[in-house]
């Protein structure tokens, strides 16, 4: 087998490629008209537009996340078998430098509308319900602090600071290992992901609680930021797995991955889908139990309004039905399936997101025709400069790692 790095079908094909500049072009026009449509309304609507860009930024920055993390936990656990679709997950998460800029119209909503989309943001806002986050001697001035803008452009620099920073870390010394194959550079990428894995969950979890909780700013949940990671994780694997089979039927890869690559990702969508339904329920479940106002009327909120149709859509949908999919054995080796039921979660993970952050900005589950409308706009614009920067990334670059000391042992994987 031709593992060599000039070896064209290890490479994106060129009408691929030359995908990326165009959809990372319609892409911004079409987020850029979705966020104007809002802007040029009330100021209810310019929230409802801002609502749908954090929801679309979300989306895509929870697949990257998701891939960030699958590329340092196989380091991290010497995984051989995945070798030949971890560099899908590198190109998907070498994006977040471009997911940084792509947050600063959100930071932009704090340091020049007041409460366009968080209201802590809004000085009138704190004074009328939380006047002792105001106040210097009172205990809860300190969550005045925490909630506000400097702090929270500090805290988001950080975070996007730690992940640009990691994703490049690992995706620069693959890259460099593919021309050099020295052995060491797997090494170091072994011996920092411990490291990294401690700062990947602190900096999502706070994350989590900053930009989608603090949407609500008197509600709290501990599990809020697992609830974020297990979607994020299960969205990234299926983006893999749709990122590889689309790969292999452009031509491909098509015998570096194999049925037994498909059935190891199978078995992990199955294992995120239970993962973030034993999350969700957790979440849900300690919090009806304790039945403390502050904590209940999130879910509450979610209940009414049409909003109760989108939480069964999420029970019955992106658990049940993919989970009952995916149970048999024989299915989950069949390339094809697999791939249709991933594309499938994705589709259920935009769901989830815009579950989490569109009730606290509007009553209706639609927005009406113009909500509806804006939602769209933002939402492919956001997928589509996604792709067009995974697909840039990937221009010239080996589909797989073809100098990883491990690829021959991922080559003849085998499930038992």
């Amino acid at each position: 087998m031709n593992i060599e790095p000039e070896n064209p079908t290890l490479r994106l094909p060129s009408p691929v490629a030359r995908l990326a500049m165009p959809m990372m072009g319609v892409g911004a026009v079409l987020l850029l008209v979705g966020v104007l449509l809002g802007a040029i309304f009330s100021s209810v609507e310019m929230r409802f537009a801002m609502g749908a860009y954090l929801t679309a930024y979300t989306y895509c920055l929870t697949i990257s996340l998701g891939a960030l993390f699958f590329v340092i936990i196989q380091h991290l656990c010497r995984a051989g078998w995945s070798v030949t679709v971890r560099r899908v997950a590198e190109l998907l998460m070498s994006v977040l430098p471009v997911m940084a800029v792509l947050f600063l119209p959100i930071l932009a909503t704090l340091w020049i509308g007041e409460g366009t989309l968080y209201r802590w943001d809004s000085e009138e806002w704190v004074a009328a319900h939380h006047p002792d986050w105001l106040n210097p001697e009172s205990p809860q001035r300190s969550k005045g602090i925490y909630l506000s803008d400097w702090f929270f452009t500090l805290r988001a620099i950080l975070y996007l600071s730690i992940w640009a920073g990691l994703a490049l870390y690992f995706f620069r010394l693959s890259r460099r290992q593919d021309d050099t194959a020295e052995i060491r550079l797997t090494e170091r990428m072994q011996a920092f992901s411990g490291p990294a894995v401690i700062l990947f969950s602190l900096s999502v979890t706070f994350a989590a609680f900053d930009w989608v909780m603090s949407l609500e700013p008197i509600w709290f949940s501990t599990m809020f930021g697992v609830y974020i990671f297990a979607g994020g994780m299960l969205s990234a694997i299926c983006a893999i797995t749709v990122g590889v089979y689309l790969v292999q039927a452009a031509g491909s890869l098509r015998q570096q991955v194999t049925v037994e690559h498909y059935h190891d990702l199978a078995k992990l969508i199955f294992g995120f889908v239970t993962f973030w339904t034993y999350i969700a329920f957790s979440q849900y479940l300690l919090i009806w139990y304790g039945n403390i106002p502050e904590e209940t009327f999130w879910f509450g909120d979610r209940q009414e309004h049409g909003w109760a149709i989108v939480s069964l859509i999420l029970v019955f949908f992106h658990w049940l039905l993919p989970f009952l999919a995916l149970l048999n054995r024989n299915l989950r080796r069949r390339p094809a399936y697999v791939c249709g039921w991933a594309a499938y979660v994705l589709l259920m993970h935009f769901v989830d997101i815009y579950w989490l952050v569109m009730p606290s900005v509007t009553e209706s589950p639609t927005g009406g025709v113009m909500g509806v409308v804006t939602t769209v706009l933002c939402s492919l614009g956001m997928v589509g400069l996604f792709i067009g920067a995974v697909l840039r990334a990937g221009d010239g670059a080996p589909l797989i790692p073809v100098r990883d000391p491990r690829l021959q042992e991922s080559l003849a994987f085998h499930n038992i």
